[in-house]
């Protein structure tokens, strides 16, 4: 099977939610999958289940589970550091069929994370491995580089009539 890398973009929801819906559509097809997720310090629901019922997927995650605005901590750098390492590793390892880098392009947003590490990890990426990499603001140069950019765009939103986030449905 020939790897490609796919984006999903946009300030709508579901970037995440889609490379989860992959993540399993693979499982079930029986490969292996490793989720990266940058800036997220806690499981959501989906994640959860993964980890708890689908031995194929390996999740880690390099964040602290909160927003960063401003100058990053000094542990924000550290613990997107190891990120971006750990998944270098994992894409070029040959463990896995498809790797996930959830919120990679928020973690260049933050500037935890620079755009140059998504294109190493891009370029060293073999070719039988599946890419995936989410998250809002992506830069013109992944663009350039993937083979499959979906953009989810916000028409209406429930948040705006102030309906928190439920579990189950947004975590």
């Amino acid at each position: 099977m020939k790897g490609c890398v796919q984006v999903y973009t946009g300030d709508g929801k579901g970037k995440t939610t889609a490379a989860t819906g992959l993540a399993v559509r693979a499982i079930g097809a029986g490969l292996r999958v490793f989720i990266g997720q940058f800036i997220k310090g806690k499981d959501s629901s989906e994640m959860a289940l993964l980890r708890e019922r689908c031995p194929e997927a390996t999740i880690e995650q390099f964040g602290y589970g909160r927003f960063i605005k401003g100058q990053p901590s000094s542990d924000d750098l550290s613990i997107a550091k190891h990120g971006i390492e750990r998944l270098l590793e994992v894409v070029t390892s040959g463990e896995y069929d498809i790797v996930v880098a959830d919120e990679a392009n928020g973690a260049v947003s933050a500037n935890i994370i620079q755009v140059d590490d998504l294109i190493e990890l891009i370029d060293n990426k073999p070719d039988n491995v599946e890419l995936i990499i989410t998250g809002r603001n992506v830069d013109k140069r992944i663009v350039e580089r993937a083979d499959l950019v979906t953009e989810m765009k916000v028409i209406k939103h429930y948040f705006e009539d102030g309906v928190p986030a439920r579990k189950g449905i947004e975590f």
